[in-house]
């Protein structure tokens, strides 16, 4: 009876790229399209037209909630719940937990997100509060995505993990070319290409 055969160390490493490399396709695909995308609408920002909605809203706090607002908070501290609460019911924007500009005349609060711009001020002597949300639309949106601009703690660690399943995609396919390379005789001029291209671009054309 034969022993078997041993695979070798190519068609070992062979097996862990093809697998590496499928795992961080699979993982990076959508989120690979999506910056491809928007990159493009970043590229052409200028020449894509897009008319930002306003919207403004007011309203008035109740006694008992205008005499929260006259205890003296801590440096950016948030308003208090109770406030937050009724100013999301009048203009509805979000102030939870959100830190707060405070001075002797009002609280103001900047709600900034991807695609947006907003904010609420409120009164702290008559208890007015007043708002505007300024809507620049989804491709504003995806472009904020993009840039991951004012799009929060979870945003920011899925750009990292993205961007780690990218490294290792380029870097298994690398390796994947190399040990098909002998078979496929264009594979180093095309890399090359890919190098070089961008190279006289950035050397000639930028200055």
């Amino acid at each position: 009876m034969k022993a078997k055969r041993r695979p070798s160390a190519r068609v070992f490493w062979l097996k862990q790229l093809h697998t590496w490399h499928w795992v961080s396709a699979a993982i990076s695909l959508i989120g690979m399209m999506l910056f491809a995308i928007t990159g493009i609408t970043l590229n052409h920002a200028a020449s894509i037209g897009a008319e930002p909605k306003v919207t403004q809203g007011a309203g008035q706090l109740a006694a008992p909630l205008i005499a929260e607002l006259k205890k003296t908070p801590a440096s950016g501290a948030p308003i208090p719940n109770a406030v937050a609460d009724e100013v999301q019911h009048l203009v509805k924007l979000d102030t939870h937990g959100k830190s707060a500009e405070w001075s002797e005349d009002e609280v103001y609060v900047a709600l900034p997100g991807p695609g947006r711009d907003a904010w609420v001020s409120v009164d702290r002597a008559s208890g007015a509060v007043t708002s505007e949300l300024t809507d620049r639309g989804w491709i504003s949106y995806l472009n904020d995505l993009h840039k991951g601009r004012n799009t929060g703690s979870a945003w920011f660690w899925f750009i990292d993990v993205f961007a780690v399943a990218c490294i290792l995609f380029t870097i298994t396919g690398f390796f994947l070319l190399q040990l098909h390379a002998r078979h496929r005789p264009s594979t180093w001029p095309l890399v090359g290409l890919g190098l070089l291209v961008p190279a006289l671009l950035a050397v000639l054309f930028i200055h």
